[in-house]
């Protein structure tokens, strides 16, 4: 039995969500995901959200939440989030201006202890999620990402990796998941393969070059709670590359 269950990212689905929120989450649920993680609540209050996901069996994994709104109404969203039965709230990357010199980062990694604090006071998980460019930018000579995950606490700060992005910067995703077994709760799954214009392009699962497989038994022996299948652009309609998908995660046995 894998330590993890199998979600999605609901930014894969923003343009169905934009227009029928609880019927973007219906469709979730008839796919067969266990569980959703959030990028916008649909403008619905938490309570009706919270039975809505009961109406639909499905479990609110945690949220991506922009660090403006950390900062600003922090409290607010752990209250929703709470409420939602949701674990972890995230944050989903950084703007240049918290990455534009080491002096940046180091600002950044202590603000984002400073928010995990609050969080675990309030016992719900803060985790970061990073692109591909906290592996391409070094802050005292080594990747931002690890210097984040260093000078920070297991307690207040979990790693979300996301794979894919890993892939993208030269690194071995595998390899990275066994850097952070048991402070590791979240993995985003997603494949990719380079377009045409020689630029990373996100694809449905089983369709690109990244090694889904060996990712999910990684983070199986990592303890991961939670593969969140997303893709940041669909070649297909939203709901047939999640359909697509889906079926490729039964088909190998990971659902």
């Amino acid at each position: 039995m894998s330590s993890w269950k199998v979600g999605v990212q609901l930014y894969t689905l923003r343009d169905e969500t934009s227009k029928d929120f609880v019927g973007a989450l219906r469709k979730v649920a008839e796919e067969g995901f266990a569980g959703v993680e959030f990028a916008g609540y649909g403008g619905l209050e938490a309570g009706k959200l919270k039975e809505l996901l009961d109406e639909l069996g499905l479990q609110a994994i945690g949220s991506h939440v922009g660090i403006g709104r950390l900062k600003d109404a922090l409290d607010e969203e752990i209250a929703f989030n709470k409420t939602i039965g949701s674990s972890y709230i995230v944050c989903p990357g950084l703007g240049k201006e918290y990455r534009d010199s080491e002096e940046a980062w180091k600002a950044t990694f202590k603000l984002l202890e400073e928010i995990g604090r609050k969080c675990a006071e309030q016992g719900i998980g803060f985790g970061y999620h990073n692109h591909a460019f906290e592996l391409e930018e070094k802050v005292g000579g080594e990747w931002a990402l690890d210097a984040l995950f260093g000078s920070t606490s297991a307690d207040t700060l979990k790693v979300e990796l996301d794979s894919a992005w890993v892939h993208a910067a030269g690194l071995n995703s595998v390899g990275y998941i066994g850097r952070y077994a048991g402070r590791l709760p979240l993995v985003h799954f997603k494949d990719l393969r380079r377009g045409e214009d020689g630029k990373w392009q996100t694809v449905e699962l089983g369709t690109g070059e990244v090694d889904l497989l060996a990712i999910a038994k990684a983070a199986d022996e990592a303890g991961t709670e939670w593969l969140i299948y997303e893709q940041d652009q669909t070649q297909n309609p939203p709901f047939v590359a999640l359909a697509n998908s889906m079926k490729w995660i039964k088909e190998n046995r990971l659902a």
